[in-house]
């Protein structure tokens, strides 16, 4: 009598995230039992409907406590990292998440003998002035010294649903009769779709993409800042005058608004310092196919995704008319 082979069981810590559950539905669509470690347990609940009964389980893990991160694991066959934070909160800094978290993780699945799938960004960089970014590049260096086989992924800002850009910015149009633009809206993006984002983590688990490199992942096509704007009015249908904002202003705007106690800030100093820095993929990753054309995989276009989500910000929501603009 032939037994049934139990599916690989992969921990996913910061499953219940926007980017993370785009991972654990793709880890679920391929047979995968998931481990959905995070900081809230009770509040992962919507992810049980991307998998079977019984496939998907969350459970509690803290990435400033080692322990926590050890009992994750055990038993796992790989690990993938999607915890990440744009604003520091209370004991929640660049430094304890995405520094010695992800450290923590590397050193941990180093000593279980466990591959790791680690999400950086595009723009990691030790030498970096952004908080932000510089916690992400010793991140990377300390896991490629811990565990060189791992798989970093680098994003470029990461478009879909529950994305923290355009939302943020369709929301604002809502209510505000000008949209910032900072640093005169130059820097250039290349949006990526979540979706495909995760169909690389779920390659890399797969062990079909080449283990050890660092992919940058960048969309169809390079947007400025001003593009992105007014690609998400376009779809909104509303109009709104578009404000330089200097970096010196906006940065003093960012001071005072990552200073006030807020669950979310619009804007912080280390985010504006992010922004005088284009986020598209290098030269170098292109040439040696470390993108997402050089994987074979066709980039979703901010053109097909955004009115599927952003709907809602127009002026009568699902049943504005068509060409109206407020």
């Amino acid at each position: 009598m032939q037994t049934q082979s139990i599916p690989r069981l992969v921990t996913v810590f910061g499953g219940s995230g926007f980017v993370g559950r785009h991972v654990v539905r793709a880890l679920a669509r391929r047979g995968y039992r998931i481990r959905v470690a995070v900081r809230r347990p009770d509040l992962a609940f919507h992810l049980q409907p991307m998998g079977g009964v019984g496939q998907i389980a969350a459970v509690q893990a803290n990435l400033r406590y080692r322990n926590s991160i050890e009992r994750a694991i055990q038993g796992a066959d790989h690990v993938v990292n999607c915890v990440g934070i744009l604003f520091e909160s209370g004991r929640n800094t660049f430094d304890s998440v995405q520094d010695f978290g992800a450290r923590a993780i590397a050193e941990a699945c180093r000593a279980e003998g466990i591959g790791l799938t680690h999400i950086s960004a595009l723009g990691a960089d030790i030498e970096s002035e952004s908080a932000y970014a510089s916690a992400k590049g010793r991140a990377e260096e300390a896991i490629r010294r811990i565990l060189p086989d791992a798989v970093i992924l680098r994003p470029s800002i990461v478009f879909g649903p529950e994305d923290g850009f355009f939302n943020k910015f369709a929301e604002m149009a809502r209510f505000s009769p000008v949209l910032p633009l900072i640093g005169g809206g130059v820097t250039k993006f290349q949006p990526v779709y979540v979706g495909d984002v995760a169909e690389v983590v779920a390659r890399s688990v797969d062990g079909t993409i080449a283990a050890g490199r660092t992919y940058e992942l960048g969309g169809a096509e390079v947007l400025s800042f001003r593009q992105c704007l007014e690609a998400m009015l376009a779809v909104i249908q509303r109009k709104r005058m578009l404000v330089s904002l200097p970096w010196g202003l906006a940065s003093m705007i960012g001071s005072i608004a990552g200073a006030i106690p807020l669950i979310d800030p619009p804007l912080t100093s280390d985010q504006v310092t992010l922004l005088r820095t284009d986020n598209i993929v290098s030269e170098a990753a292109a040439r040696e196919g470390r993108t997402l054309e050089g994987l074979g995989i066709r980039a979703v276009t901010v053109e097909a995704i955004l009115p599927t989500y952003l709907v809602r910000f127009r002026p009568q929501g699902q049943f504005t008319g068509s060409g109206k603009k407020a």
